[in-house]
């Protein structure tokens, strides 16, 4: 057989492929990552997005007032009661591209999504997909499988309020072993509210609704005895913010626009900081370092814009500079906003202007006191990075530009972007064996890191360790441009394993809590068994799925349990750290304290820790004393 011709090209290798196809061939471009659910950016929540979007658009043109949400097994439900769907589009809607009401900017002025592609992306990953419309007392129901037109229902009448209804079934062929957690639920519904004054929202029987706003969702992320001064809330046409600083290092940010949680930020977000620096330094009028002025801030943002311009289908960065036709950038609106209300505001309540003050001189100071040993530190950490072995980097990074005609594509590599951190050469060996190097970096630590509980931020440029790892990820100066989206702590399941895992969340709750609080730090699981018998293998994580798998192989199958990472095959290891990767995120609950909570794990003595343990103790009888002998 000839060898066939690679430089052959012509008309038949062109290949146009329809709307389901190309969502289903590359559906990083219209839902960013896959992933199973650990991570509050998978596509099963982009998925859920996409239909409440359009849901909470309709809340926003004023019509209806609250959206029913059912999440049963794997079915998902959503039901609002706005206008409903007009019943001759309702599979136009929903299944071809381009089509849709937002194109018409007098129905809907600022809404979230204007390209029709949503729920198209939703149905076309779906195993089943439902719409039905409810219209004037009439009511038509569509079907769907993957995108195709299964059954279309005749108009019926109906005693249903108006409205549109939405059942789906995410395809577990695209989302393999996914799972919803209720935490992120939880946030994507409270944020919605947040930004909705007055629409609610059932969940399974839980109700979400705020009365203020972006001022409910700076008290449910922070605590109010650490706050140094109480929330400062503006509000305008089209803008709203919320203020305060506490004692944590780092900056928080929740921004949005058009009622969407910006994760990446984008010129909104630019414009508030660069607007806010120059606010507080003409109200104390002294050139403070902008560091100092936006140091321990937790604030948020939200924007109502016109046909905003989004960097990716997901809308998680905006791009748009212009807010109205012939109006102001975007920047300069917001700025215009906080030199007027947040300077009055400041002016009025001087307890509050003394405090951010205070706030603001303390940071100037610790950050002079850190000026030498930070210059001697980077110094090391420049030439450690010519040469640094702890570190084997990826292709893409999560702070690359997403450019030109593949920028899509790069940010769906953008969003898969890993670092697993890891203890000794054997662990770190094997994955960075069996890493897909386009995406996956590894950082090798050397035994032990130090418990940083109690201490400054001095530590993390004294420790070469620390600050070889925060200049690996790039967060000295903020997270802003975080190097990989997801911080993967890959240590053994073991006592030692359990401590350095403990460690190094210490340290990032410690000096970086923001990158706990945005979703980026998170626990590998590894299996601690293999069952295996000729026919078939299988990797279990504990105790309950090595018993499953014993059943179903029968015939006493081979049983292994695995010490350590290192004793994984490079080979094997490839599956836990791939598609069917198991990742445990690493979250706060809005009541938690850190430093309470790092006092209780991580302090020295704690009291209440010493009484837990001894309440709790289980001790192992001697065999031989149970059996009398």
């Amino acid at each position: 057989m000839a060898d066939k011709n690679l430089f052959d090209y012509n008309e038949d290798s062109i290949k146009s492929l329809d709307w389901k196809e190309h969502i289903r061939l590359r559906p990083g471009m219209y839902i960013g990552k896959l992933g199973d659910g650990s991570s509050a950016d998978d596509g099963i929540y982009v998925l859920l997005k996409e239909v409440v979007d359009n849901c909470i658009d309709e809340h926003t043109m004023g019509f209806g007032k609250h959206v029913d949400v059912e999440i049963k097994d794997k079915t998902v439900s959503v039901r609002d009661y706005g206008r409903g769907i007009p019943l001759g589009k309702v599979v136009d809607v929903v299944s071809k591209i381009n089509t849709g009401a937002k194109y018409d900017s007098k129905a809907f002025q600022k809404s979230v999504g204007l390209n029709g592609v949503g729920t198209k992306a939703v149905n076309a990953l779906s195993s089943y997909f439902k719409v039905t419309a409810f219209r004037e007392g009439k009511q038509k129901i569509a079907e769907f499988e993957k995108g195709f037109l299964t059954k279309e229902y005749k108009e019926e009448k109906t005693t249903e309020q108006n409205g549109t209804a939405v059942e789906f079934i995410p395809d577990e062929k695209i989302f393999k072993n996914y799972h919803y957690l209720p935490e992120f639920l939880d946030n994507q519904f409270w944020n919605y509210c947040f930004l909705n004054a007055g629409l609610v929202i059932n969940y399974n029987g839980k109700r979400y609704v705020s009365k203020n706003g972006l001022l409910d969702l700076l008290q449910r992320k922070t605590n109010e005895d650490e706050n140094r001064y109480p929330i400062i809330h503006l509000k305008a046409e089209d803008i709203e913010v919320a203020i305060t600083h506490n004692n944590q290092y780092g900056e928080e940010y929740y921004s949005f626009v058009n009622g969407q949680f910006t994760t990446q930020g984008g010129t909104h977000l630019a414009g508030f900081r660069e607007g806010y620096i120059k606010t507080i330094r003409d109200f104390y009028k002294k050139d403070y370092d902008a560091s100092d002025i936006r140091g321990s801030i937790c604030a948020a943002i939200s924007v109502r814009v016109q046909e905003p311009v989004f960097e990716s289908q997901t809308k998680t960065k905006l791009g748009s500079q212009i807010m109205f036709e012939n109006g102001p950038s975007v920047k300069n609106f917001i700025s215009d906003f906080l030199g007027k209300e947040l300077n009055n505001y400041l002016h009025k309540n001087p307890e509050t202007a003394e405090a951010l003050k205070k706030r603001i001189e303390q940071n100037e100071r610790e950050r002079k006191e850190l000026a030498g040993i930070k210059k001697l530190a980077n110094e090391r950490a420049k030439k450690a990075n010519l040469h640094n072995k702890k570190l084997r980097d990826c292709r893409f990074h999560f702070n690359d530009a997403a450019e030109g005609k593949n920028k899509n594509e790069i940010n769906a590599k953008r969003l898969e972007t890993t670092i697993f951190i890891t203890e000794g050469d054997s662990a770190s060996g094997s994955i960075t064996k069996s890493r897909n190097v386009e995406t996956q970096a590894v950082f090798s630590l050397r035994g032990k890191p130090l418990n940083c509980f109690g201490l400054t931020k001095k530590v993390v440029y004294e420790n070469e360790e620390f600050n070889l790892l925060q200049h690996a990820l790039n967060i000295e100066e903020g997270f802003e441009d975080l190097r990989y989206n997801n911080i993967v702590i890959a240590t053994d399941a073991d006592v030692d394993g359990m401590h350095i895992r403990l460690l190094l969340m210490t340290f990032f709750l410690q000096f970086f809590p923001d990158l706990v609080k945005n979703g980026h730090v998170y626990i590998l699981e590894t299996p601690l068994f293999r069952v295996r018998n000729k026919q078939e293998t299988i990797y279990c994580y504990d105790e309950n799925e090595k018993q499953k798998a014993i059943n179903k192989l029968g015939n006493k199958p081979e049983i292994t349990r695995f010490k350590g990472l290192g004793e994984i095959s490079p080979e094997e290891f490839g599956k836990f750290i791939g598609d069917d990767i198991r990742l445990q995120p690493v979250m706060l609950l809005p009541e938690v304290h850190i430093q309470q909570l790092l006092e209780y794990y991580m302090g020295k003595n704690s009291p209440s820790r010493q009484d837990f343990i001894i309440d709790n103790l289980k001790v192992e009888l001697d065999l031989a004393e149970v059996s009398g002998i």
